[in-house]
């Protein structure tokens, strides 16, 4: 199996790091830590057990890869002035399957559109991991994987990857109803995510020892759901409950979203909160608490990284 492997972040280098100690033959795109992970690869402290990831190939560009990879696994965050196609264009073939392990919803149309003979598979990570310095990533709960192909079923390749996640210790579940799974999951990015940092710097568990704000988090859950349901994929009536208890037991930390915003990068506002805003505008819903964190979050977001 040949994967490209766009991102050297947390969820790229973990994941990427698995595939290749299940067999895989892996290429990185680097960025900015091109010439650490050239030359050390990167280390992984994990609570699964630490591990070193030292890709096949470690790139600065797509056009240097030298053979057209089984699959591209998109790790990048969603970011409007990311364009996605364009970067993995060079090395798409008729045979190559694209999978986007990245949060929030409605964020698959682009690449669909952009390679619509190619299978899309779209994927969730359920984890707790962060970038510590260039070449290092710490993992420090959770893990799990969701695949399935978009906009339904779940293919034969999908299956091979999941296996191959397996092999190294991934739990990698599959479902054929991955647009039920990314608002399932956006359940929890759409609170906690903007939350933290909106609240002046917080961690999971402090967002949920304050009763007024556990409120709050819990009105934002439950106009996802109703978006969920407007959109033909209604979830769990537990789904809400489970979502607080898992966060109350999780290691306490500082979400993507936030470790973004300490560190003056673009934060995924729009993919989290402004596909949510902008689907129910369409199916008539009304989200105040969901658009109250999208004004705000946008504005704070503008100026941080200016």
């Amino acid at each position: 199996m040949k994967v490209f492997i766009l991102g050297s972040g947390a969820i790229g280098s973990f994941y990427g790091g698995k595939l290749q100690l299940a067999g895989a033959e892996t290429a990185l795109l680097c960025r900015s830590d091109y010439r650490t992970i050239k030359k050390q690869g990167v280390w992984v402290k994990s609570i699964t057990g630490n591990f070193h990831f030292k890709p096949k190939m470690v790139l600065k560009s797509p056009h240097e890869l030298p053979w057209k990879p089984d699959y591209i696994l998109v790790c990048l965050k969603v970011l409007p002035e990311i364009d996605i196609s364009a970067i993995i264009r060079p090395v798409v073939s008729e045979d190559t399957a694209i999978c986007l392990i990245q949060n929030g919803i409605d964020i698959e149309p682009p690449i669909a559109n952009a390679f619509p003979n190619n299978e899309l598979i779209s994927g969730l990570a359920f984890i707790c991991c962060q970038r510590i310095k260039s070449g290092m990533v710490e993992h420090f709960d959770y893990g799990k994987l969701v695949l399935g192909n978009y906009p339904k079923g779940v293919s034969n390749k999908t299956r091979k990857l999941a296996k191959f996640f397996g092999k190294s210790g991934v739990v990698c579940d599959v479902t054929d109803n991955v647009i039920k799974a990314r608002w399932q999951k956006l359940v929890w990015n759409a609170p906690f995510n903007p939350i933290s940092v909106l609240a002046g710097g917080v961690t999971t568990e402090e967002m949920l020892s304050d009763k007024q704000m556990e409120e709050t988090i819990r009105a934002v859950m439950g106009e996802v759901c109703a978006l969920a349901e407007a959109d033909g994929h209604p979830l769990p009536e537990n789904v809400v409950e489970e979502n607080i208890s898992f966060t109350r037991v999780m290691t306490p930390y500082k979400t993507s979203m936030l470790l973004d915003y300490e560190n003056k990068r673009p934060m995924e506002v729009e993919a989290i909160l402004g596909n949510a805003v902008r689907k129910a505008k369409q199916m008539g819903i009304d989200v105040p608490h969901i658009n109250t964190l999208y004004s705000l979050l946008s504005m704070l977001n503008k100026k941080n990284t200016c």
